[in-house]
């Protein structure tokens, strides 16, 4: 039946490249309709309760999505004339930014102070030009004291101060952010060229929104490149041929062209983690073609003409290659139960992907090859190749072979507890990405980006006045500050002491809460009322006064830190405060926290599914429980491996890898899949184990080989990403991919001539002669 479909591929050769060129020109008009989300919450499901909560504390409240512009003199003195006169004027100039709906600096703090009995409300900053020394000392000592700006928009030393713009992004257009960073990049170029004696620092959700598209788009333009290079290299170097590499190059292409062209058509965007797809769609595409043309190689070198290779090939790897796409599908259809949209859209782009390559290395691969000039050099048969002196090895030493190799196991596995789940957004991004490095300097002088928000309920409309409601808010914004790693807590109680202080003639006695209600609601008004447009209290106080907002900013921290925070903060609350204040931490931070712990928990199903389906498949291709067992084995370790590995060198675990296990069970299990078929059908012909395995190393193994090399270096190319979610997840799979190959030369073989026993008996028709021994 393969011969068939062979020389009928063959004959219609002209209509199968026809046809398929038309095919990618179809789906290259879907590449137009791509579109790149650069929004954090693409990593979140509507139905994320973080993400609920989050949303729901920005409706109630101004909005939180943020830029910080850091400014250092470098004399390390932010209180002097032509400083603040520089931040006053970045302020003013920050109120001009696409999308900006509130801006707070030192300069337009509106510090309010009593002048008699009534209440005096004035930016801290008016004209910098024209303050003496002594007035500068006594600003200094001002923002120093009021726990609005501390370590928040002003650091301890007061060497570095910042600019907070509030950014209100419609979430309409894809553009958004970057429009935003375009006129943010010609603010502060403005600011640098105003003033040559400070640094600027960026950071803030915006940034890093930005950020992350920004790196996508570099791995895009950058490591797709180097993968086709490394591709070609690596494919000249095992064939030896410059049209079989042509060749190669077309299946990559149009593999890639099909799938993204699909992604466009379906609609379905392009993000952070996504973008990765086309690389690896690279290295499956050559993997899935590299088994047809080194057996086309293998044919022509021992005598056969081109076109009678191509029928053997096909004869020969069609049914594995076949199980070996389904295996691979099924691999990346289950990332789709992992928590995080983009890396279910990973696994579907790429079974687009495997889909498209499968497709093509089977119909049109072989098609190309009848017309080009394939030119192979022949061999005498009697060759000994590196494979038959592995194969020896491997027979010789297979009693220390299955010791080792099921100790090296057993001891890797017993690894993968030293691995914690921890993650920390900043960190996604290494040191050569200026974000990074100015998000580390902010978090070393100011709050960082790390925050967790907490909309606290008073009881009901007005209630936020209430004084009993008030010092229980006091208690828990106390109790943040004395944990470690927090920076900066903000809450309207803050504004209220100075308030009761304002007008109880400033005296610092009064610095508390004030004792009745109605005071209280007073105070709130009279300072309402004198607020100017964009600095009102409506980022502390929701509308009906029915609940405030206190946020906790932390210094750079990981999940797990974040987390146990909040954790011991809802063990304070269930202790400490009424019922009526019950409330919980949200914010980006926070919600990247959770996701990765769900994460985990859906990708255990994705494995539980992946492990059913393809062991199901194994059992039904090999037709024998006993030897599907033992195959399951060498597909099983090295995931598990790879992860003990990790747990030595790193031990920790973050939100990519999480999928890195059921994505590649599919891939590892392709070299089993060629080297079982052969071996059952061999060991149903008669042949011993041995013997079998002779068999494989002789005319599998190069593929093998040759097809796990193609895949662990297109992965590690990924390691090169700037972005963390990308290079950890290619470090991790190019892991584990080589350790299949050595499971699949080291382990499988020992295993099977172990206990693989079983005496068949061998029908005269179909019988093959054993290899002689090497």
């Amino acid at each position: 039946m393969n011969e068939v479909f062979a020389n009928w591929v063959i004959r219609r050769r002209a209509w199968i490249l026809a046809g398929t060129v038309l095919l990618v020109l179809l789906a290259a008009f879907g590449l137009r309709r791509l579109e790149f989300s650069n929004d954090y919450r693409v990593y979140f499901d509507e139905t994320n309760p973080q993400l609920q909560a989050f949303e729901a504390l920005q409706d109630m409240y101004s909005k939180t999505d943020n830029i910080q512009i850091a400014v250092a003199p470098k004399n390390g003195k932010v209180f002097t004339a032509k400083t603040l006169a520089s931040v006053r004027w970045l302020t003013q100039q920050a109120w001009r930014l696409p999308y900006a709906v509130r801006v707070d600096s030192i300069t337009n703090f509106q510090h309010t102070e009593a002048h008699g009995d009534d209440l005096v409300v004035r930016d801290l900053v008016v004209d910098p030009e024209t303050l003496t020394p002594a007035q500068l000392e006594h600003i200094k000592r001002l923002a120093l004291a009021e726990p609005l700006l501390a370590k928040r928009l002003l650091s301890a030393a007061a060497d570095v101060t910042a600019v907070n713009v509030v950014i209100g992004l419609p979430g309409k257009k894809l553009d958004e952010v970057p429009y935003v960073m375009t006129a943010l990049h010609q603010l502060v170029d403005q600011l640098r060229a105003r003033d040559a004696d400070i640094n600027v620092y960026v950071s803030g959700a915006v940034p890093i929104d930005n950020a992350f598209s920004e790196q996508s788009l570099k791995d895009l333009r950058t490591l797709t490149p180097i993968m086709y290079g490394v591709i070609l290299i690596v494919t000249f170097f095992i064939l030896r041929s410059l049209a079989g590499v042509l060749a190669a190059i077309f299946i990559i292409s149009f593999s890639t062209v099909l799938a993204l062209g699909a992604t466009g058509w379906f609609g379905i965007q392009l993000s952070p983690p996504s973008a990765g797809a086309p690389t690896v769609i690279l290295t499956l595409a050559v993997a899935h073609c590299i088994h047809i043309l080194m057996a086309v190689v293998h044919g022509m070198r021992h005598g056969l003409s081109k076109n009678a290779a191509i029928v053997e090939s096909l004869r020969l790897n069609i049914y594995p290659i076949s199980i070996a796409a389904l295996t691979d599908v099924i691999g990346f259809l289950t990332m789709n139960y992992s928590d995080v949209p983009p890396f279910r859209d990973l696994g579907n782009i790429v079974t687009f992907g495997v889909v498209a390559a499968y497709a093509l290395s089977i119909v049109f691969l072989p098609a190309l090859l009848a017309i080009l000039p394939l030119k192979v050099q022949r061999r005498e048969d009697d060759a000994v190749t590196t494979m038959d002196r592995l194969c020896e090895f491997v027979i010789r030493r297979r009693r220390p072979l299955l010791v080792g190799m099921s100790l090296l196991v057993l001891g890797l596995v017993a690894m993968i507890p030293r691995n914690e789940l921890n993650d920390n957004f900043v960190k996604y991004f290494d040191h050569s990405v200026e974000f990074r490095r100015d998000s580390d300097f902010i978090d070393g002088k100011l709050a960082g980006l790390d925050a967790m928000l907490y909309s606290v309920p008073a009881g009901g409309s007005g209630a936020v006045s209430d004084p009993t409601y008030l010092a229980k808010l006091e208690e828990f914004a106390a109790w943040y500050r004395t944990q470690p790693n927090v920076m900066h807590v903000t809450s309207i109680v803050d504004v209220m002491k100075r308030l009761n202080r304002n007008m109880h003639g400033d005296d610092p006695t009064w610095y508390r809460l004030p004792d009745s209600r109605q005071l209280a609601a007073q105070y709130l008004l009279l300072y309402e009322m004198s607020l100017p447009f964009g600095l009102d209290l409506n980022n502390q106080i929701n509308v009906d006064k029915s609940a405030s907002l206190m946020i906790v900013i932390m210094k750079s921290s990981t999940s797990k830190q974040i987390l146990g925070l909040e954790a011991r903060a809802q063990q304070w609350l269930a202790a400490h405060a009424p019922p009526t204040m019950k409330t919980t931490g949200t914010g980006p931070s926070v919600m990247f926290a959770y996701i990765g712990q769900r994460n985990i928990s859906s990708m255990i199903n994705g494995n539980i599914v992946a492990l059913i389906l393809i062991s199901a498949v194994l059992m039904l291709v090999l037709r024998n429980i006993r030897v599907g067992l033992l195959s399951l084995i060498p597909n099983l370790a090295p995931a598990a491996m790879a992860f003990g590995v990790w747990g030595i060198f790193v031990g920790q675990v973050g939100l990519a890898l999480a999928v890195v296990s059921v994505m590649t069970y599919g891939i590892v299990v392709d070299d089993t899949i060629h080297s079982m078929t052969k071996y059952m059908e061999l060991r149903r012909q008669g042949m011993s184990p041995e013997n079998a395995v002779r068999h494989i190393f002789s005319t599998i193994g190069s593929a093998a080989w040759a097809m796990s090399v193609i895949l662990v270096l297109g992965f590690s190319v990924l390691a090169f990403s700037s972005f963390e979610l990308n290079s950890s997840m290619g470090i991790m799979t190019a892991l584990t991919i080589a350790l299949a190959l050595a499971g699949d030369f080291f382990l499988l073989p020992p295993l099977l001539m172990k206990f693989d026993r079983r005496e068949y008996v061998a029908s005269p028709v179909t019988a093959i002669a054993e290899p002689r021994r090497v």
